[in-house]
């Protein structure tokens, strides 16, 4: 069964860093898209970045110069740097990945969800 584990959120100061991370696991082939989605209460989930296997990356208008997205292939890992944070990007961070299995076909895979609070 594969999973995508989100982990590193937390509370932070306005203008401080935090850096996500989500691991693929299980009897994975390969990891294609991977992404990073966000959803603060009573608004629906937004795409915050993207990034291809090959490392092409694409960035929400609201994030770009602030937020780095990056991968390891090897670890199917995504990272979502964070930095200069505004109280705007509170909300839960969902990781999403097109995963292949071993066995079977590929599908979009969810993780559970971290919540970042940006608050002083």
């Amino acid at each position: 069964q594969v999973q995508l584990v989100e982990s590193g959120g937390g509370l932070v100061q306005p203008g401080g860093s935090l850096t996500l991370s989500c691991a693929a696991s299980g009897s994975i082939a390969r990891v294609n898209d991977m992404g990073w989605y966000r959803q603060s209460p009573g608004k629906e989930r937004e795409l915050v970045a993207t990034i291809t296997r090959g490392g092409s990356s694409k960035y929400a208008e609201s994030v770009k110069g602030r937020f780095t997205i990056s991968r390891d292939n090897v670890k199917n890992t995504v990272y979502l740097q964070m930095n200069s944070l505004k109280p705007e990007d509170t909300a839960v961070y969902y990781c999403n990945g097109y995963v292949i299995p071993v066995w079977g076909t590929g599908r979009d895979s969810w993780g559970q969800g971290t919540q970042v609070t940006v608050s002083s």
